[in-house]
């Protein structure tokens, strides 16, 4: 075995990052403590919808170790432009301005309508409570469905229309003339992110006008240039540092009001300000996900064969729109056919304003929305058709690779068969069948049944040109540096930055896949503007498909200039050299040799260069990818559900997937579990529940339910592989693949439980309560 297979890619290594995070070394924001900090606190709205009279904030003014409060209207001139929004979907797209603090009308419960500026935290908190608002409350749009209809109450009145856009992708004409149609209508509640991690900003000014910015951010690189735009600041004199980041799941790809009022209030004070959010507050002030009505039809001849599919999808922007809102039911459009060859597509979006949390990015990001519906119309066509679920998901998958898919885009590889055959292979279908006809017949009280979910998506957030065409404000290439210092070491300064992926680890195998080093002699620089100035930062699982490859193709320029220097030393013809793992040999003299630290080392003593070549081993490549990255694969879950009390237990979880090339196994395999348990909660137990005023009734962890592992099976993993062609070394994106699996799994499994007592549908999340109404309502 050689030493790259030992630690190269594909090698399971434990993670570097994880040392100093167990050890309890990592630095978060709330960590700093800059000497002279000041402490933000914001006020924020009691109520989803209100118009605010007048805010008096003479006693909060007053009160002990406050320095100062800010109300919308004394920060307005703060602003050279609203808060921005990256994804204008649609010309005509209605975009209400946005700033920071709300000065005249709040939107949802939760809007900032003053700030409060003190010594500690404790003293801001005191003096917020006595900032008195002055409110009229008005009516409140809160269902997605009826804030979409004419006639009802107006989030912003100014607009005439909760309708933000329309956006429809056709690409065929819809069947109506089928042997077979299913039609179903879906809703998918918003869900609360919950990084581990709340959001938290440190501002500090820097003498000359420049401020630099700790935030707990997915985006350093998007969030300097917007929050530079948006403050009329050169960028360049904002620096952005994105510290040891506790989660996001999209949840901080955005540019939030809070970073942007610390910088306008450091630059103001002259001194540090620091806001660390709450629990309660990350409930209502960090975006959502979801909160999607979707109607999607299919068309099938009677044996079977999907001839066409159509779906209408009422997807919530909540209050406005934030970084790239409007965009993320699109992100879904192109999948709505999953992993099956339908050949006449039609998709059509309509976004909505309610008064509620502002919707954005959230694992998966309309991947899920997407998959969910399709699965789950899957197994309602198989039951019109009397066909076996797997074998009208097999009559209809894409078996033909590369695969123009009706909706437009080219799949460069998969297998869906072989995701499929190596699912069962661990599953053993027919003993839990067996056992499931047997309780059946016994009037067994716990009854089980077996969910599946064959899927693919399209992630790495790319082309750039693609991106442009569908009104996306940035591109979708990566950065990325390699210095080969001249002790033998290596540096990495990479444009993504991780919050939990492992990139250090993972950018470590990959240098040393390619220059025949140890990855403990790989150093991985990210998430600072001023170290790493190029990127596009983190999300959609681009960081392996878009940002790994640049490495590689960093690593490839670093191994051509080795080459000339190595020809030149060794006085040879390029051509005759031969590469491997780091050392260049010389054809038909193998003991001539010399190593790319070898050749880092003589680049940086410059002795004996070749003539016009610069000194140093260093190489930076842009990548801008040729295609979406399109993993897939299939899922499958088994659950019992007491028939009595309505309960539903997750007793066992296969899951196949394809990733591509594996650089790290224990990784790829931490990102599935991850995802999957987030996918098993949006079936289970996850919902942002709202009343008809608009006020969140579970805010608060104690309401909010969220599994832990003492409601989890431990989940039984495996793969499949076909390589990206599209990629430099063949991986594909697996951030978001559990998460977009596994909720139609699970809830395909719970029906499937109870499809002997007439129950067909069951809205997410089956809580006892909704699945004992099922149970209930079947036998009427």
């Amino acid at each position: 075995m050689s030493a790259t297979e030992t630690w190269g890619i594909g090698a399971p290594l434990k993670r570097k990052e994880d040392d100093p995070l167990l050890r309890g070394r990592g630095t978060y924001v709330d960590n700093l403590d800059l000497p002279g900090t000041v402490v933000m606190v914001v006020v924020r709205s009691p109520y989803a919808h209100a118009r605010i009279m007048s805010i008096d904030a003479a006693a909060a003014k007053a009160a002990e170790g406050v320095v100062a409060v800010f109300t919308g209207a004394d920060l307005r001139d703060d602003w050279k432009a609203a808060m921005p929004c990256a994804w204008p979907v649609t010309e005509d797209m209605k975009n209400p301005e946005h700033f920071p603090l709300a000065a005249s009308e709040a939107n949802y419960q939760g809007d900032g309508v003053a700030v409060v500026i003190a010594d500690t935290r404790a003293h801001a908190v005191d003096a917020a409570e006595l900032v008195d608002v002055d409110y009229e409350v008005l009516d409140a749009a809160v269902d997605v469905a009826i804030a979409a209809q004419d006639g009802g109450a107006l989030v912003h009145e100014e607009l005439g229309t909760n309708v933000s856009y329309v956006w429809p992708l056709e690409t065929g004409t819809f069947d109506a003339a089928a042997d077979v149609i299913v039609k179903h209508t879906y809703y998918q509640p918003p869900l609360i992110p919950n990084a581990i991690e709340p959001r938290g900003v440190v501002a500090r000014p820097e003498p000359g006008g420049d401020v630099t910015l700790w935030s707990s951010t997915q985006v350093p690189h998007l969030l300097r240039l917007l929050a530079a735009a948006t403050l009329g600041m050169s960028e360049n004199k904002l620096r952005v540092i994105a510290p040891d980041v506790g989660g996001g799941f999209g949840s901080k790809l955005d540019v939030y009001a809070e970073e942007l009022l610390a910088i306008a209030i450091a630059r103001r004070l002259g001194s540090p300000v620091k806001w660390i959010e709450e629990r309660s507050e990350n409930a209502v002030s960090t975006i959502h996900g979801r909160d999607f009505v979707t109607t999607l039809e299919l068309a099938a001849t009677k044996d079977g064969k999907i001839t066409s599919l159509r779906a209408n999808v009422i997807a919530s922007m909540g209050a406005y729109l934030q970084l790239v809102t409007p965009g993320i039911p699109l992100l879904g459009a192109w999948i709505y056919a999953g992993p099956y060859a339908i050949p006449n597509y039609s998709v059509t979006f309509t976004g909505v304003f309610t008064n509620t949390t502002p919707t954005d990015a959230y694992r998966g990001a309309g991947r899920p929305e997407a998959t969910y519906v399709l699965e789950r119309t899957m197994d309602l066509l198989a039951k019109e058709l009397g066909m076996d679920r797997l074998e009208l998901r097999r009559r209809n998958f894409i078996t033909e690779f590369p695969a123009t898919i009706a909706s437009g885009l080219t799949i460069d590889s998969g297998d869906y068969h072989a995701s499929l055959d190596r699912l069962l292979e661990h599953l053993g279908l027919e003993p839990l069948e067996a056992e499931q006809r047997a309780r059946r017949d016994s009037g067994d009280v716990k009854q089980i049944g077996i969910g599946f979910s064959t899927y693919n998506e399209m992630c790495g957030l790319a082309p750039s040109r693609i991106l442009g065409a569908i009104r996306y404000a940035a591109g979708g290439w990566e950065s990325a540096t390699i210095r080969c210092l001249p002790t033998g070491t290596f540096q990495v300064v990479t444009g993504t930055s991780p919050h939990g992926q492992g990139h250090e680890t993972a950018w470590s195998q990959i240098v040393a896949e390619q220059l025949g080093c140890d990855p403990s002699e790989v150093e991985v620089l990210h998430g600072d503007t001023s170290i790493s100035p190029y990127g596009l930062d983190t999300y959609g699982s681009r960081s392996l498909p878009v940002g790994g490859a640049a490495l590689w193709s960093a690593g490839e320029k670093i191994i051509e200039k080795a080459r000339q220097i190595v020809a030149h030393q060794l006085e040879v013809s390029a051509d005759d050299l031969e590469y491997a793992a780091g050392t260049f040999t010389v054809k038909g003299s193998p003991d001539k040799e010399m190593t790319v630290k070898g050749a880092a080392w003589s680049a940086f003593a410059a002795h004996n260069l070749p003539d016009g070549m610069e000194p140093n081993l260093e190489a930076t490549a842009t990548y801008d990818p040729p295609n979406f990255s399109w993993p897939g694969g299939a899922h499958a879950a088994v659950v019992e559900v007491d028939t009595g009390t309505g309960d539903a237990r997750l007793i066992r979880y296969v899951a196949i997937d394809d990733v591509g090339t594996v650089v790290n196994p224990l990784i790829v395999d931490g990102q599935v579990h991850g995802g999957i348990t987030q996918g098993i909660a949006t079936a289970l137990y996850e919902e942002a529940i709202y009343d008809e005023d608009g006020n969140l009734a579970n805010g608060t962890m104690a309401m909010y339910l969220m599994p832990s592992a003492a409601e989890l099976p431990s989940y039984q993993l495996d793969r499949t592989e076909s390589k990206a062609t599209d990629h430099p070394f063949g991986a594909k994106g697996v951030g978001e693949t559990g998460t977009i699996a596994a909720a139609p799994a699970v809830i395909n499994a719970v029906i499937d439980a109870l499809a002997h007592l007439g129950v067909t549908d069951i809205q997410m999340p089956a809580t006892p309560e909704r699945v004992w109404r099922a149970i209930e309502e079947a036998k009427q």
